[in-house]
């Protein structure tokens, strides 16, 4: 050992020990000639103390606080932040359907809902024009990116619906078109491409009710009762802000009586978990009372009080979009986009897509 560290003088080697006391403490530092030693260059020093854990990548996210370093854990409780890092990296797709008669705002509220404008080059029909019309489906994809995700947004509308003299079987156009988009998924899981199959499933529709009349007309029974199996439908009331309040109670109590009375199907927001919190449970209850949602649209931001708001202007006063007193937009927005965007998706997945695969 002598002649080899008197052959490469820079090489150090450096041993203290202390006797009696019970303990050793050692400082090796040895510089090898050879290519594949030298990862022994590093200086260590070998103590009882645990090596300091390195910093987590989660930041504030982390599960794990300092305290915790001193335990024994496997590591696994980051998996949620995983999925969501994956997620978020990949984006989200979500298709939306908008069924009703003309003039009901449906464009409005969509574009009120994203705060984006898919109707930029529409062209408004005169009454011959849609006499002549029949149902046809038109697909407008925005991609909105908020905070860092990403949402492809898929609005899928029916031009004519329910204009022409004869209503009959005008359903059959929107039924055949989710039809189609569920085949083509089922083709696509089959293919070879698996890893990227495109989503187009209609996740949602929002089947616009006028707010004229007394409750659902026939038109409206027949086409619940022909979609109701095949997709998500969320009943609205358009145009909210023609009724008064008491009307608008009246008219819900109505709606939900005949949807009871004919045994429709609509989108039934699920339970609360045991473990949520109070604030969550009364945000929940307060949807379901919403439901069906009396809802206005605006595309006019107008100053009010200093604050800049959508809203729609009239001789007598202004009607805020965003005010829940005013409208149910804001209990819409929250469960259609903040709260239940992913489980409408799980739906289309679990019970409407797998029950057309039964057939």
């Amino acid at each position: 050992m002598e002649s080899f560290l008197r052959e490469f003088p820079q090489d150090s080697y450096n041993c203290s020990s202390h006797q009696g006391t019970g303990s050793i403490s050692e400082n090796f530092c040895y510089s090898s000639p050879l290519p594949e030693h030298r990862y022994l260059a590093t200086p260590t020093s070998w103590t009882s103390d645990r090596h300091p854990l390195s910093k987590s990548p989660w930041g504030c996210l982390d599960p794990y606080t300092s305290e915790d370093q001193d335990r024994e854990y496997v590591g696994f409780a980051t998996l949620p932040n995983q999925v969501h890092r994956k997620s978020v990296k990949k984006g989200f797709e979500f298709t939306l359907m908008v069924v009703g008669e003309s003039g009901l705002g449906k464009s409005t509220l969509v574009n009120s809902l994203f705060l984006t404008d898919l109707y930029k080059d529409r062209k408004v029909l005169n009454a011959e024009e849609r006499l002549a019309q029949t149902v046809g489906i038109t697909k407008n994809t925005v991609c909105i990116e908020e905070k860092g995700v990403k949402l492809k947004l898929n609005v899928v509308d029916t031009q004519g619906y329910g204009d022409a003299i004869n209503n009959t079987d005008s359903y059959k156009c929107v039924s055949d078109y989710i039809d189609h988009q569920f085949e083509q998924y089922r083709r696509d899981e089959f293919g070879l491409n698996r890893k990227n199959i495109q989503d187009n499933r209609v996740h949602c529709c929002l089947y616009f009710i006028s707010p004229f009349g007394h409750g659902l007309r026939p038109l409206d029974v027949e086409f619940m009762r022909a979609l109701q199996d095949k997709v998500n439908i969320i009943p609205v009331v358009a145009k909210s802000d023609s009724l008064t309040y008491d009307e608008v109670k009246k008219k819900k109590i109505r709606i939900l009586s005949e949807i009871d009375k004919y045994r429709l199907k609509i989108y039934q927001l699920p339970d609360c978990d045991s473990d949520e919190d109070e604030e969550f449970r009364r945000q929940d209850m307060e949807l379901k009372r919403s439901v069906p949602f009396a809802v206005i649209g605006s595309n006019m931001v107008v100053d009010v009080n200093g604050r800049r708001i959508r809203a729609r202007l009239y001789p007598w006063g202004v009607v805020e979009v965003e005010n829940p007193y005013h409208s149910d937009f804001v209990h819409l927005r929250n469960m259609l986009v903040r709260t239940h965007m992913q489980d409408l998706k799980d739906m289309t997945h679990d019970t409407h897509y797998e029950s057309y695969r039964a057939q």
